[in-house]
């Protein structure tokens, strides 16, 4: 349904994407890879959002990597630089759906949803944030400035985002009232190509995702 295509960053500079469209006027959603990079499961959710009435735009935050193997996913994460990521990656591709589409919302999973915070607290055309289980260090993004409408969603088997760790992310953001959701799940439930991936769960955080966005956007 989509195609790649290039757009423009605040700096000028050029990043590609993964784009699916639903239509001019449709609202916007930024999809944030995994740290995988942006495969063939990231575009089949943009894809899905494309289908259902959404402008969908996943930048390619790897430039064209790709990796299946832990230590190689987690070598890419590491070494990419997060703040560039956020304020012209993914603050170009908002512009870039801002465009056509009006009101644009960011959505991630793993490292894209420690992103989507970082967009929710830092690009001003985030108009609201949905996280699938990532947590960025406060120190680059606090959750407590994020004032756009947020829903978070989050395994309580996650050595990661612990349990601990969402109930701090959730305090501290009390002050924009978000709505976090917990799963008796693994991290990486949502993903169908993982040994995590629970149907019951994606499809109940797919529901809440899109009552969501329908009265967000």
């Amino acid at each position: 349904m989509g195609a790649m295509v290039e757009f423009s960053r605040p700096d000028g500079g050029k990043t590609k994407g993964y784009l699916a469209t639903a239509g001019s006027g449709r609202p916007g959603i930024v999809v944030i890879q995994e740290w995988w990079g942006l495969n063939d499961q990231i575009c089949g959710v943009a894809d899905r959002f494309a289908r259902a009435g959404y402008n969908a735009l996943a930048p390619d935050l790897y430039k064209g990597r790709l990796t299946a193997v832990p230590d190689e996913a987690n070598h890419l994460m590491s070494n990419l630089n997060f703040p560039d990521a956020t304020h012209q990656d993914l603050r170009g591709a908002a512009q870039r759906l801002q465009a056509t589409s009006g009101k644009v919302a960011v959505m991630g999973f793993c490292m894209g949803g420690a992103l989507t915070v970082a967009a929710a607290v830092h690009v001003p055309e985030c108009a609201a944030g949905i996280c699938f289980y990532g947590i960025p260090p406060k120190e680059f993004a606090d959750p407590a400035k994020i004032k756009v409408p947020f829903q978070g969603h989050f395994a309580n088997q996650d050595d990661w985002c612990t349990p601990a760790a969402v109930d701090a992310l959730e305090t501290a953001m009390q002050g924009s009232r978000p709505e976090i959701y917990r799963y008796d799940a693994a991290h990486a439930f949502f993903n169908e190509r993982s040994a995590a991936y629970d149907v019951a769960c994606a499809t109940q955080a797919w529901d809440r995702m899109a009552a969501f966005l329908t009265a967000k956007l």
